[in-house]
């Protein structure tokens, strides 16, 4: 990687410059740099800020723990994750569907709860290891994109000592729902943004004393729904579900407001939130929608994870999504990196096109579950709300329904593995 000054401030070159540093970012970094790549990485985040009240994803699907293995990351935080063995989903009170991860017959079969903190910091540990190079700029915000003919060739970059121009063959915009690289490559024209009914409240409580730390829990009642999450550091992380745009009304009310409605779907963290919600400020809204982008790529540019597709909360895909991202477009951008000049602009245009085909059907699946779920979630009616419990108590007692309907978002793409008699190896198993 080649630095220099110049008169409008310094500039780095690099083969691939990473616009994002949460997870998919991080991974792709990890990743590109096992192949030998040098990386610069634009994170706009100020770590000397610490996390605040923003809600990260912290879920990862059995499928996600399967990528951290393989990039040599989970044995780094397994001693922090905490394994979730069940999914119960309750209805008016009444138990309509408890899946048990273990029934699966696939070898990584636990989902984990992970704090993102200790999950980024391992990926940037692993990545330090490589025999490839990053960099990162940290805080640091991408204004803009250099451009050579009609191919883009880097980034121009705020940082607190001045503009970075970071000159790269490959940019990747990791940077989220509401991309920087995706509207200045002009990716944004076309992207179909889909607002669901529903927005979503996120807390953190203390864990209820009898509620079992290894189950997420989904509970209804008549029009509400929310989610109960357990954490890695022994609280529970809760999504209230409110109508679109309902935040200004649930704010009126007041926290007894908030807290009454979470009783409603769940008495024990209805006490909770009593007792430990002190401000608006302990609260975060996640804003629901799907955003579907024709094109993840353009000529030297491309978009992984929320940029790319971004996703609902529901059955945390976020994370694994972006990570199954960066486990495909590493090897296929690093193969076409590695053609000389001449060569390489087509090699590139021809793997970030085989990146989209191979990624899109597992992401389109995943957003139709998700759809469905949410239409599923929002019924009221008494006609419709007993075809939603029939449903799921359908799913709770067919093994090979819940296969079909539940193992493309947890186990996408992996097929089964012969049951065996001894234990599971360390990286199956999660400790609390």
């Amino acid at each position: 990687m080649r630095s220099e000054e110049t008169a409008g401030g310094s500039a780095l070159s690099a083969d691939v410059c990473v616009v994002g540093g949460g997870p998919g970012g991080r991974a792709l970094a990890l990743a590109l740099t096992r192949l030998g790549l040098d990386v610069v990485l634009l994170e706009k985040r100020d770590p000397a800020r610490g996390a605040g009240p923003a809600f990260r994803g912290e879920s990862v699907s059995p499928d996600g723990v399967r990528l951290l293995d393989r990039l040599g990351v989970w044995e780094r935080v397994r001693g922090t994750a905490h394994r979730v063995d069940r999914l119960e989903i309750r209805d008016a009170g009444r138990r309509v569907l408890d899946l048990r991860f273990a029934d699966f017959p696939y070898r990584y079969r636990h989902p984990a709860e992970l704090p993102q903190e200790a999950l980024l910091a391992a990926l940037a540990e692993q990545t330090a290891r490589q025999p490839g190079s990053c960099t990162v700029l940290e805080p640091a915000t991408a204004v803009g994109l250099l451009v050579d003919g009609p191919a883009v060739a880097g980034v121009r970059a705020r940082t607190p000592t001045g503009t970075v121009r970071v000159e790269a063959p490959l940019t990747v915009g990791a940077d989220g729902r509401y991309s920087a690289v995706r509207r200045l490559s002009g990716l944004q024209e076309r992207v179909r943004h889909r607002p669901l009914e529903r927005d979503v409240v996120w807390l953190k409580l203390p864990f209820p004393a009898d509620w079992d730390r290894r189950v997420y829990r989904v509970r209804i009642a008549g029009d509400s729904h929310g989610l109960f999450l357990p954490c890695a550091d022994g609280t529970v992380r809760v999504g209230l579900n409110i109508p679109k745009g309902g935040l200004r009304e649930l704010r009126a009310g007041g926290l007894d407001l908030l807290c009454a409605r979470i009783g409603r779907l769940a008495p024990e963290a209805g006490e909770a939130a009593h007792g430990s919600l002190r401000a608006w400020s302990d609260t975060a809204l996640l804003d629901i929608f799907t955003a579907e982008v024709p094109r993840w790529s353009a000529p030297g540019v491309v978009l992984v994870g929320d940029a790319a597709h971004t996703l609902s909360p529901v059955l945390g895909q976020g994370v694994n999504h972006a990570l199954a991202d960066a486990d495909v477009l590493a090897p296929l951008a690093a193969e076409a990196l590695g053609r000389d000049r001449r060569a390489r602009g087509r090699a590139l245009r021809t793997a970030l096109d085989l990146y989209q085909q191979r990624r899109e059907p597992e992401v389109r699946r995943s957003r139709a579950l998700q759809l469905r779920q949410e239409r599923m979630f929002a019924l009221t009616a008494p006609a419709a709300t007993v075809l939603r419990r029939t449903v799921y108590r359908a799913l709770d007692t067919s093994p090979a329904l819940r296969r079909r309907v539940l193992a493309p978002a947890y186990f996408p793409g992996r097929r089964p593995a012969a049951r065996r008699e001894q234990p599971p190896t360390p990286s199956e198993v999660t400790p609390v």
